[in-house]
């Protein structure tokens, strides 16, 4: 037995509920379990509860044993002292408050059914990829379809917390903080950090200086870059940058970043940092006042208008400084644009119309994920292989949101899908478990109201 398992009983009401009495042999009516803390202190806050004759409105503490209780040192802590009831799964010692009064406790023991805790363990027992890979078609469409749709938007939730913490900063500077994700999105997975690294060491202010000139920007991002550092070159062109940089940083106090944060190890060409700074180089030359134009671009065929870039002529025949290759124009493939779509444009749409207060563009932040194609990696490949299919980009996400926000930390009792294995049964129908709504997501999205009717119908 895990004191978690005991939370979800709680929570879920996932136990034998009737006729409960304390161990003193006072009845007990749940009104409200109260809500889950995940914070310090009491487990469940503002629960209310009839113990005897008296409604209580308080907290409740839980543990495997009483003596926990003692052995975490809640005695000495006044934020328990307004704890009403003590749930456990066993009481081996009655518990006082700090002013001698007896604490009523719950127990717990013979009332959690064996076949839940069995569940419960098989889950966490399992050595899958992930704990129901191999008991998802026991879960209904219908369960796993509204969770993926609560996830997809929890995601960008996540995703809106790291720019607003952000912009709190950057003096909630859009611009500035919309060119720094986006050139970790140019990074992608493997030149992520550098690229970050690179933006924030290399202000937009500066850059938008010299914007009427790509070379200049060039020698401002590649001498940042620390790739012109130390190196002596044979061509023309980046001999050229190097001096310009060379003046560039002098004239403005710039340091650039160590050249080994860059990998070039396994990918290929069209995926060099040199080739995903030259490209970033030639969309803010050609585009003024991006972050704006984005925000208002209408759908995702408009945004890979405005992300076609033409690079300078020096990288027509080059990936990499001194190595020529055969002529290309090395654009932005349309999956490359696709996930900057995903991973930086929809959650500033997101955020962006939650701070002001617009819902169209929230809806807009949606709508491009449903018509943008699934993405293809190791997470999505995986999940497919055990039954789970990705037909967008909105599912997708939701999908990635599930394996390392949840199945990865085996938060199998706070997931639908654990929930409905739980249960033991085939078809759910309740299919969503009480407690894992907050009240933040009781949203106005029109796509998202079944899930806040379901929410209401639960409480």
């Amino acid at each position: 037995m895990k004191e978690e398992l005991l939370h979800y009983a709680w929570r879920m009401r996932r136990f034998h509920h009737h006729a409960l009495f304390t161990t003193d042999g006072q009845t007990v009516d749940i009104l409200s379990p109260g809500q889950h803390n995940a914070d310090a202190g009491p487990d469940f806050l503002n629960a209310r509860l009839r113990i005897g004759d008296t409604v209580w409105a308080g907290n409740v503490e839980m543990h495997l044993k009483s003596s926990d209780w003692l052995q975490h040192q809640h005695q000495q802590d006044p934020a328990y002292d307004n704890v009403v009831l003590h749930v456990v799964y066993e009481e081996d010692k009655p518990i006082q408050r700090s002013n001698g009064t007896l604490i009523p406790c719950l127990e717990m023991k013979n009332r959690i059914s064996r076949r839940l805790a069995a569940n419960y363990q098989r889950l966490l027992q399992q050595e899958s990829w992930v704990p129901c890979a191999n008991s998802l078609n026991e879960v209904s469409d219908l369960t796993k379809n509204l969770w993926l749709d609560r996830l997809a938007a929890e995601r960008l939730e996540h995703r809106a917390g790291l720019i607003d913490a952000r912009l709190q900063r950057c003096q909630q500077d859009w611009e500035t903080v919309f060119y720094q994700f986006l050139a970790r999105s140019f990074g992608s997975k493997v030149n992520g950090d550098p690229m970050e690294m690179l933006a924030q060491q290399t202000p937009l202010l500066l850059l938008n200086k010299y914007r009427h000139s790509v070379f200049q920007m060039e020698a401002l991002l590649f001498g940042q870059s620390g790739l012109l550092e130390g190196q002596s070159f044979s061509e023309e062109y980046p001999r050229r940058l190097q001096q310009e940089y060379r003046f560039l940083r002098k004239k403005h106090g710039l340091k650039p970043i160590p050249a080994q944060a860059w990998k070039f190890l396994r990918l290929r060409p069209a995926n060099f940092p040199t080739i995903r700074i030259a490209q970033l180089a030639a969309l803010l030359h050609q585009t003024v006042s991006l972050f704006s134009k984005v925000m208002a671009a209408q759908d995702a065929k408009e945004l890979e208008h405005l992300f076609e870039v033409k690079l300078s002529n020096y990288w027509w025949t080059h990936y990499s400084f001194d190595k020529p290759s055969p002529q290309q124009a090395k654009a932005l493939g349309q999956r490359t644009v696709h996930l900057i779509i995903i991973n930086t444009i929809a959650p500033f749409l997101f955020c962006y119309g939650r701070a002001k207060k617009d819902n169209r563009l929230q809806e807009r932040a949606l709508d491009l994920l449903e018509a943008l194609p699934a993405e293809s990696n190791k997470i999505i490949r995986r999940w497919q292989e055990a039954g789970l299919r990705a037909t967008s980009a909105y599912h997708s996400q939701a999908m990635i949101q599930l394996k390392q926000q949840y199945c990865d930390q085996r938060r199998c009792l706070q997931c639908a899908i654990g929930n409905a294995l739980l249960k033991g049964v085939s078809e759910v129908q309740e299919p969503w478990p009480l407690g894992v709504l907050g009240d933040e997501w009781d949203k106005d999205w029109s796509r998202l109201q079944p899930l806040a009717v379901l929410a209401e119908e639960r409480a």
